[in-house]
């Protein structure tokens, strides 16, 4: 059973820079995918970036090109935010699949494992 752990997470104003964490465990196998979703209050949950631990590709949406950067080290994942926005505020969610990321890894449904998530908020 994949576990994943995020951290990192807090308040930070516009224009300032936050990392979270999500740390795995359980994986059985070498290939998978790893990535980050968002979801703020009365919205639906969106995919923020990606990353195929298999071969290092790394997937982002439009809105935080740029800005974001995924990357692995280990069983760590790390998501660098940039530049932070106040439509950037949301509970950030982790989650994990085994294979590669493929064009729709931004769909929430496919997704098999989820962290708890951990809050970001970006206010003056």
């Amino acid at each position: 059973q994949v576990q994943l752990a995020e951290s990192g997470g807090g308040s930070v104003q516009p224009g300032g820079s936050l990392g979270l964490s999500c740390t795995a465990s359980g994986y059985t196998e070498r290939d998978y995918c790893l990535a980050w979703f968002r979801q703020a209050p009365g919205k639906e949950r969106e995919g923020v970036a990606a990353i195929f631990i298999g071969g290092g590709s790394t997937y982002y949406a439009d809105s935080v090109t740029g800005r974001f950067t995924i990357s692995q080290d280990n069983a760590k994942n790390t998501l660098q935010m940039t530049s932070l926005k106040a439509e950037d505020t949301a509970m950030y969610y982790c989650a994990a699949e085994y294979g590669p990321c493929g064009g729709f890894w931004y769909l929430p449904a496919r997704w098999v494992y989820w962290g708890q998530g951990t809050q970001v908020t970006v206010s003056s």
